[in-house]
């Protein structure tokens, strides 16, 4: 079942980053979970560390590691993989299906943000 496809208008019609996250996370708020597994593809709010970086607050990623610290996968919005510290998300970690990752990829819901 997609979950996105029945937003999907309505997160086309808004270019807010805010309001879309907000959507898509209420759509897939009954698969989230406060670690992903490698392999899964997941979204999340992200708020980075590092000072002077520009990062990604809204990261649609494909996990291939994970470690104590956290986890390493490809984020969709960068076309590269990025790192993820467990203590920098900022919530849950909303897991998607691969029939849902297609409407995702067809709006722009990342916020780059440079962090202070």
């Amino acid at each position: 079942m997609n979950r996105i496809e029945p937003i999907l208008k309505n997160l086309n019609n808004t270019t807010n980053t805010e309001n879309q996250m907000e959507m898509i996370m209420e759509a897939l708020n009954d698969t989230v979970t406060p670690a992903p597994e490698g392999g899964t593809i997941c979204t999340f709010v992200y708020n980075a560390k590092t000072p002077g970086i520009k990062y990604d607050q809204h990261p649609l990623v494909a996990v291939t590691d994970l470690f104590s610290w956290g986890f390493r996968g490809l984020n969709f919005h960068w076309r590269k993989s990025r790192q993820y510290t467990w203590e920098e998300l900022a919530g849950q970690v909303y897991i998607l299906n691969r029939t849902e990752l297609d409407d995702l990829l067809s709006i722009q819901y990342g916020k780059f943000i440079l962090n202070k």
